[in-house]
């Protein structure tokens, strides 16, 4: 059974929330993850600063 992720310094830009979390090999990862109904986005990163530009230039394409 694999480990839950226990996500920490969450922010939110916009709809997207920005989440550090460790993986299953123990490695610091970043998560970018949007929250509007239908939209789907979710992407890792190996930095904050990425995830966080990712966030920043995420636009929904549901309408």
């Amino acid at each position: 059974m694999p480990r839950p992720i226990r996500p920490r310094n969450v922010i939110r830009i916009g709809p997207v929330h920005v989440a550090t979390f460790y993986d299953g090999r123990g490695r610091e990862r970043h998560s970018a993850v949007c929250t509007s109904p239908r939209c789907g986005f979710s992407a890792e990163y190996d930095s904050r600063a990425a995830a966080e530009i990712a966030a920043r230039t995420h636009r929904c394409t549901v309408r």
